[in-house]
């Protein structure tokens, strides 16, 4: 692999904001889903939600960020890939972001699916549950 893919996939690592973090806004709002992304996601989706063309997927008009947000969720949180996300496009692995809580994650996913570009409705903590139970 070369170095500076490895020093790219080096800085997905995963962190638990809610372990280092005080207060947080309340959950599912812009604010709260924004900073779980800054904390999360910026490093392979990048700031715009572009990502990196040919190693992580753009986040803007994804048949995966618009789509039945029960399966998104199941994909971000335990990588039970949906049916929009062929297999083998990207060499790359979603982390797994199973630790987040209901809230929190229902926060993150209404940010990526209302910002660069996309108007798909809210997800809420139930549907996060849902997720967990597929």
């Amino acid at each position: 692999m070369p170095l500076g893919l490895a020093m790219l996939l080096g800085a997905c690592q995963q962190s638990n904001p809610s372990a280092s973090s005080g207060a947080s806004a309340p959950a599912g709002s812009t604010d709260r889903g924004a900073a779980l992304y800054a904390q999360n996601c910026v490093p392979c989706h990048r700031d715009n939600g572009e990502g990196l063309p040919k190693v992580f997927p753009s986040l803007s008009g994804s048949p995966a960020v618009v789509g039945e947000p029960v399966e998104l969720a199941a994909w971000v949180l335990s990588q039970k890939r949906p049916a929009s996300i062929p297999a083998g496009r990207y060499p790359t692995q979603m982390l797994l972001f199973g630790w987040m809580s209901d809230p929190d994650a229902a926060a993150l996913l209404t940010y990526i699916r209302s910002h660069f570009g996309n108007s798909a409705p809210p997800v809420d903590a139930a549907m996060i549950a849902k997720s967990r139970e597929k």
